[in-house]
């Protein structure tokens, strides 16, 4: 039979309850205990990431991550290096206490943000492992915060759930972050679960849930305090001849378009329902792009107005097509039309077209084609009532250039 623990509320009523709960709150500090004896760890992670509603994965990924404790930061806590999950010698992300570095292979450059280019409270990196789920352990037994915490005997685990009711959601950039009130969120609702291990007190497992987006993170294989950090330098784990760009570079070097004033590259792409659908079989007289991805929520702030247009502009005057660019199934496509619903061409997309379009990832970004599908703008972002108007002022013009 489980035995399963409840408390309420802030740190003084947690610890009045957990007391009188055979001593669970003194477990707890165990684990935190065993976690702060970390020094040091390399393991591999299995990472997942979805949204609410849609049990599709929308990131299945392996890292493999060196992480060090770090506390003269006192932003994050750690030091890390992730790398390929399979060539466990390519080096992909990396931060040291001052910078972050974001290797782009393709084009062999080292994306260096020394964060004041847009300088925020906090630093918003995903923190290693044994690094966030310390900080996450130490929030439950010291927040004042209205939570709510369920600890559960799973028999070879313990398995803790922790709901967090504040008014703006709560991110473990390092130590927990209150994040600025998000447009974008609808219920500021944040949910952490960990699963320890019996067998060595230690958490090996952790979720995370917000109305955007769940993800989930199982750290495998670790090795603990074998590796130095005496020496760590984050540049050496990187190639030498790599090019080194200031954060934020890359993206407006790509959105000075090199597109511009010429013709759009041509694809062949799938929508939810697997019919194959090419450029070339849109015939309108212009046609919006939209590279966009589920889970995002600026694209998703601007479907009401992507529906507007579409009820708006007939479909010979104006084609409307959005390219989900994050690697969604088709059904995971079908299931975010209904949601949101959606009333134009939803197709899902490719690492080649985001390559071809120059967009990098980023979402999202509109672009704007003629009759002859010559690029005539870019987009790069959306800001509802601001991107709407200029975006639209740019249909009518080209409307009316081309009569």
């Amino acid at each position: 039979m489980k035995a399963r623990l409840v408390f309420i509320g802030g740190f003084l009523l947690s610890m009045m309850i957990l007391s009188a709960q055979n001593g669970q709150v003194d477990y707890l500090r165990k684990v935190l205990g065993n976690l702060e004896k970390i020094e040091s760890a390399t393991y591999f992670v299995i990472e997942q990431a979805w949204e609410p509603g849609d049990t599709t994965a929308l990131v299945n990924r392996k890292t493999f991550c060196i992480e060090y404790d770090h506390p003269g930061d006192t932003t994050i806590g750690a030091m890390f290096v992730n790398f390929d999950g399979v060539d466990t010698t390519k080096a992909v992300f990396g931060y040291d206490g001052t910078i972050r570095a974001i290797a782009y292979h393709d084009i062999k450059k080292l994306e260096i943000d020394d964060f004041t280019t847009k300088p925020l409270p906090f630093r918003p990196l995903s923190s290693p492992f044994f690094n966030y789920t310390r900080n996450i352990i130490k929030y439950a037994l010291e927040t004042p915060d209205n939570i709510t915490v369920v600890v559960e005997d799973d028999v070879t685990d313990w398995h803790i759930r922790i709901v967090i009711n504040e008014n703006e959601q709560v991110e473990f950039f390092g130590k927990a972050c209150h994040l600025p009130v998000n447009p974008y969120c609808w219920d500021p609702t944040s949910i952490y679960e960990l699963w320890v291990s019996k067998a060595n007190n230690l958490p090996y497992k952790v979720r995370r849930e917000m109305s955007t987006n769940i993800s989930m993170k199982e750290c495998l294989d670790a090795q603990l305090n074998s590796v130095s950090k005496e020496k760590f330098d984050l540049l050496s784990f990187f190639p030498k001849d790599y090019k080194i760009m200031k954060y934020g570079e890359r993206k407006n070097v790509q959105y000075a378009s090199k597109l511009l004033s010429k013709k759009a590259p041509d694809w062949t792409l799938k929508d939810a329902a697997g019919k194959v659908v090419s450029l070339s079989d849109i015939k309108s007289k212009a046609l919006l792009i939209q590279f966009t991805g589920i889970g995002c929520g600026p694209c998703r702030a601007s479907i009401p107005f992507l529906n507007k247009l579409r009820t708006e502009f007939s479909i010979d005057d104006l084609g409307l097509v959005a390219i989900e660019t994050w690697k969604r199934e088709g059904y995971a496509l079908q299931n975010y039309i209904n949601r949101c619903g959606i009333k134009y061409m939803l197709l899902g997309g490719t690492d080649e077209i985001s390559k071809e379009y120059q967009t990098g990832g980023s979402v999202p970004v509109f672009f704007l084609l003629d009759e002859k599908r010559i690029v005539r703008n870019v987009f790069d972002g959306y800001g509802e009532k601001v991107t709407d108007k200029e975006i639209l002022n740019a249909i009518n013009l080209l409307s009316l250039s081309s009569e």
